[in-house]
């Protein structure tokens, strides 16, 4: 009976031990993760941003050395805009940048993470691609997340060999000011998983919402059709640009009309979303306004290309209503 207990006491110990042990190595995983981020677009040097100033290291990845260079420019300018305002000081604005670096070699670039977040083009086949590579190149522990707006990450997740290391983190633009990230779980999303990215995002000092892998996940199932609505009231002519967006600002409290929103957004961005809503629901609740298309085939596709359903210009912050919907 002694001798009993004794293994018995022997095996709990062990086995106290090795949880033990796992209790560490994860909570030592979290304060060191090596952070990368693909992509140095708007979502992309944002994400880079704030994981910086946050006091992870962080590597900013893209094919093209331009993009790399504007991204991290529109690091450098933002963090100094937030010296300006006293929010940082000019020695954790270094610090920050200090965590900073740049790559166009993908597969040297994942080697070492342990964090990877996708923030590429909303194109489903491209994501598929670069998460072929991150489950070829990437350690076989580290965590592949998606900054994807819509699509599936379960669908995602499978063209890997670890779909429960496979998340989404949708960031709301522009990333260093908007609290929320939508932390979106795929089918086979593990539970530990789940907690540590709620648990990142509370170190970036974002709000962590979890919701479930379902087309447009919350955000943009409800966003993307309200904005097609009013597209589609103007199309109608039921009222025109400004008096839409003024109707959502004064009586629904918006901070942005929906038009105004959709520039900001990129209509060609909308229209992606809606075409996976159309896909995954089957419901004509979804279709796309025709304004709409026709905008995204004429390229003009708001802010980014400078007209849309306002016309943007470097330095004007006036809004003014393109010349295509005045009366």
């Amino acid at each position: 009976m002694v001798a009993e207990a004794a293994e018995a006491a022997e095996v709990a110990g062990k086995s106290l031990f090795y949880f033990s042990l796992f209790i560490m190595t994860s909570e030592s995983r979290k304060s060191t993760h090596k952070v990368a981020i693909i992509g140095a677009g708007t979502m992309g040097n944002g994400i880079t941003h704030v994981f910086a100033q946050n006091g992870f290291p962080v590597t900013m990845i893209d094919i093209s050395k331009e993009a790399l260079d504007r991204g991290l420019n529109t690091i450098i300018q933002n963090m100094d805009r937030m010296v300006q305002k006293e929010k940082i000081t000019s020695a954790e604005k270094d610090r920050s940048l200090g965590l900073i670096k740049t790559s166009a070699d993908i597969k040297t670039a994942v080697s070492d993470a342990t964090l990877i977040i996708e923030a590429a083009t909303e194109n489903v086949d491209l994501k598929l691609k670069l998460f072929k590579d991150f489950n070829q190149f990437s350690p076989k522990d580290a965590i592949l997340a998606t900054n994807t707006s819509s699509i599936s990450i379960t669908k995602i997740a499978a063209v890997t060999d670890r779909p429960q290391q496979v998340i989404g983190m949708h960031f709301m633009n522009p990333v260093p000011v908007m609290k929320l990230v939508e932390i979106i779980r795929g089918y086979s999303t593990s539970d530990e998983v789940a907690k540590e990215i709620s648990d990142i995002t509370l170190r970036l000092g974002k709000v962590p919402v979890v919701v479930n892998d379902y087309p447009g996940f919350v955000a943009n199932r409800v966003l993307i059709p309200m904005i097609n609505e009013a597209i589609i009231a103007l199309w109608e002519g039921v009222a025109g640009v400004e008096e839409i967006d003024t109707v959502m600002k004064l009586g629904m409290a918006h901070p942005m009309g929906p038009l105004q929103l959709a520039d900001f957004i990129g209509l060609d961005v909308v229209l992606a979303i809606l075409r996976v809503l159309q896909d995954g629901y089957g419901q004509p609740k979804y279709s796309p306004c025709p304004l709409l298309v026709n905008m995204v085939q004429s390229g003009k596709l708001g802010v980014k290309s400078g007209e849309g359903f306002y016309n943007y210009t470097a330095g004007n912050k006036e809004l003014i209503v393109s010349k295509a919907f005045k009366p």
